[in-house]
């Protein structure tokens, strides 16, 4: 062998070499991120699991010395937490759905269609986002007032079922990655717009549709002030605020709240589960075109 040879294959073992380094601290900074991460959970669950009054107890034992698995029992017979889940599903079920479908409609034709000034409508729907909540919260509580909406769960359904900026962004941008040839051929075979967008346009944005749907469920499912806010009566009480009864003005039930708070996160974790291909795909190729 010569020296040439021989010298690049020294090259490429320690090429492979610094390649398999550089991946085991990728490997390394990974695991310790996600157990930090996780630090919290397990936190929540251990708290969960013990008994009332020894949840602060120095110092902090993360495996407790009896498993009080009646906290759960308690949360789930006597603290209408079922209910509540019962209740958060209506109220997201149609902004879900049918917000959904109202944002791609919207995000396809800003993405595929032209119309006079349609940059400036969509600036001026993307300068929406940079409004905080907080500026809208008294105004939209007087309108809802007027109209006869406090304590139901209109305020949390009907705006919703008319789309949200962030979605229509999102999937504006994964809409605009679309070749244009499928259109054209879709129209040289006589389908309308809304044909192309039904059996086209969806169809191949699943990833990006079911990453938004997924971000709207959590943002509903989460939502914690807009229950606060609009529902007084407790049989209306959506998930968040039966977990938030167990707060007092002098003493909160840690035990009950952790073991619902495990409960309530169970839907969400399988729901990222089964979508988490869409939704890594969703979120990788949205921002492909500008």
């Amino acid at each position: 062998m010569s020296n040439a040879a021989i010298a690049r294959s020294a090259r490429q073992r320690r090429k492979r070499a610094g390649e398999q380094v550089r991946q085991a601290f990728a490997y390394l900074f990974l695991t310790a991120g996600s157990l930090v991460m996780a630090i919290p959970f397990l936190w929540m669950l251990s708290t969960s699991l013990k008994e009332q009054g020894r949840e602060f107890e120095m110092p902090p034992k993360w495996i407790p010395e009896v498993f009080e698995w009646q906290n759960y029992v308690f949360v789930l017979t006597e603290a209408d937490i079922l209910k509540g889940f019962l209740n958060t599903l209506l109220v997201i079920s149609l902004p879900c759905l049918i917000g959904l479908f109202t944002s791609a409609l919207a995000a396809n034709a800003f993405a595929r269609m032209d119309f006079p000034a349609k940059n400036v409508l969509f600036t001026l729907l993307l300068a929406t986002m940079m409004i905080p909540g907080v500026v809208t919260m008294i105004p939209t509580f007087i309108l809802f007032k007027h109209i006869g909406w406090i304590d139901s769960w209109l305020p949390l359904m009907v705006p919703g079922m008319f789309g949200a900026a962030a979605a229509v962004f999102l999937l504006r941008q994964f809409f605009m990655t679309i070749p244009k040839e499928l259109e054209e051929a879709a129209k040289v075979d006589g389908m309308n717009p809304l044909h192309i967008f039904l059996r086209i346009m969806l169809p191949l944005s699943k990833p990006a549709v079911i990453t938004q749907g997924l971000l709207g469920f959590l943002a509903g499912y989460n939502d914690f002030l807009g229950p606060l806010i609009y529902i007084n009566t407790p049989e209306k009480f959506t998930l968040q605020l039966v977990l938030a009864s167990f707060q007092g003005f002098y003493t909160s039930q840690w035990t009950y709240i952790m073991a619902g708070s495990v409960l309530a996160l169970i839907p969400s974790l399988l729901l990222f589960f089964f979508a988490q291909r869409y939704f890594v795909e969703g979120i990788t190729l949205t921002g492909m075109k500008g």
